[in-house]
């Protein structure tokens, strides 16, 4: 039997493994409630929550694009650990907090933070629509990525067996199908399923890479030979590029539509803390070791131009695949794990989307039982739209999430500076994120990554946060309708 076919006999299995879970989900719900459909009824425990905020937070991008990156970077890409850590480090200025406040007040969606912190007056629903509007743009970019990093997955795993546009359109429409089924549980399930079964496959991987070609020593001597440029220090301007992304990274993650609805779903404080401390280790065991995968791949493929970068991945298990049959087992299971580390992220996304749209940017009443069908819907016309931009296959991986990020990095003022200053008012923190998305955009369109190694989304933060603090500290025109913090809190409940 080829390694084509047995991926697709393990694809076929897994996929139904997943068909179950949402059904075990589907009869373990509560209600037809937005809470208990898009936060599983605030009932994630400590082991669960970990493994779905691991599976959600190494995504396709992680298992295809940073290995991708690394090829084309050489050994400078191992600070990407550094900053997946400082998204932790980051999480714990926010989360403990946030999560507080949602269970006091009944949040459902990150917009329910911005009601609850703004109160109602029309500059704070423009706000609302405003980081309603960011925050669908980036997950609409993030789902894209999450369908193509599939397509491709699958299509060179099973040797072309399953073709690119079958993959996209046959996982994606399996995604939508247990989401659909068993909404936020049935995603933090599979979720911790599919982040076993990644972190397994992903350490299996390194020990036969290591293995293969004589350790690492002897890796970094034959791409020294091969490439030296991948082994050379990093000069100021690639320094500054790295601030620069751990900046980028690290404070737009937290801001993640998903990763907030998952601080919404913990179970207990204590539950929260506890997972977030576990996964302040877990860069190492993912991060880490894909930089290294994209380092050793450089000795075996060293000629693949730029685009074809994201492709060492699924190249190593056709390899690996060839040593013999138990190499081949344990290739299939690192495919799995990489496919369910793409599909994790993907469920997620596709849930907070239709929870965003319908009730921040629509307004639509949660007390209506109407809600939830109507957000199933939506994400399901979004899924729709992105599996059709998927069939452009040209964009890299990396590329991908540094847009996405230089547009969500403009609601961080919304969040973070207005959870720890009370003085934060709704008109000054719009016109930040306006000007700073302005400016960022421009820039993109422009043709303009980096200024001085810095991301143009970094430096309009700055401008953003610049225009938020000194406008808060002038005195409004009208007296606003309440403050931060202060009594009479809206209950978002429901």
């Amino acid at each position: 039997m080829s390694f084509g076919q047995l991926g697709v006999i393990a694809l076929v299995i897994y996929l139904f493994g997943l068909i179950g879970v949402a059904e075990f989900a589907r009869r373990a719900r509560r209600d037809l409630s937005p809470s208990d459909h898009f936060l599983a009824g605030r009932e994630l425990g400590v082991f669960v929550l970990l493994l779905t905020l691991y599976a959600t937070a190494y995504s396709g991008n992680s298992l295809l694009g940073y290995p991708g990156e690394a090829y084309r970077r050489g050994f400078s890409w191992i600070m990407a650990t550094g900053f997946m850590m400082s998204i932790i480090v980051v999480f714990h200025a926010l989360a403990p907090r946030l999560r507080l406040l949602s269970v006091q007040h009944g949040f459902v969606t990150p917009g329910d933070y911005i009601k609850y912190r703004f109160g109602g007056d029309a500059l704070a629903k423009r706000l609302l629509i405003a980081v309603a509007i960011l925050m669908i743009a980036a997950l609409a970019n993030f789902l894209f990525a999450q369908l193509k990093a599939m397509g491709e997955l699958t299509e060179l795993v099973t040797d072309g067996i399953v073709p690119y546009e079958a993959g996209v359109v046959g996982l994606a429409l399996l995604i939508l199908f247990y989401e659909t089924l068993g909404g936020m549980r049935a995603v933090a399930w599979t979720d911790a399923a599919q982040g076993i079964l990644m972190l397994v496959g992903l350490v299996s991987m390194l020990v036969w890479l290591l293995g293969a070609t004589g350790g690492l020593e002897q890796v970094t001597l034959t791409i020294a030979s091969l490439r030296p440029e991948a082994v050379r220090v990093p000069d100021a301007t690639e320094c500054a590029n790295w601030l620069s992304t751990v900046l980028l990274l690290g404070l737009a993650s937290v801001i993640y539509p998903q990763a907030i609805q998952r601080i919404y779903a913990a179970r207990s404080g204590t539950d929260l803390k506890r997972a977030f401390a576990i996964m302040g280790f877990m860069p190492l065991t993912t991060t880490f070791v894909v930089t290294l995968i994209g380092l050793v791949a450089i000795t075996r493929f060293p000629d693949l131009v730029a685009a074809q970068a994201d492709t060492v991945m699924p190249r190593l298990l056709e390899e690996w695949a060839t040593a013999g049959p138990l190499a081949s087992i344990a290739a299939i299971v690192v495919f799995i794990g990489a496919l369910a580390a793409i599909m994790s992220t993907a469920d997620s996304v596709l849930l907070s989307l239709g929870s965003l749209i319908a009730e921040d940017l629509l307004g639509r009443s949660r007390q209506d039982p109407a809600t939830t069908k109507l957000g199933k819907r939506i994400a399901a016309g979004v899924l729709i739209a992105m599996i059709l931009l998927a069939m452009n296959r040209s964009i890299s991986l990396w590329r991908l999430i540094e847009l996405k990020m230089e547009l969500l990095i403009q609601c961080v003022p919304a969040f973070m500076l207005a959870m720890h200053w009370k003085k934060t008012r709704p008109g000054p923190t719009l016109l930040g994120l306006l000007v700073g998305t302005g400016i960022a955009v421009v820039c993109v369109l422009a043709g303009t990554k980096r200024i001085y190694g810095f991301h143009v989304g970094v430096l309009s933060l700055f401008i953003n946060i610049t225009i938020v603090w000194f406008g808060s500290l002038t005195p409004p025109r009208v007296p606003s309708l309440r403050s931060g913090d202060a009594a009479g809190v809206q209950d978002c409940s429901g």
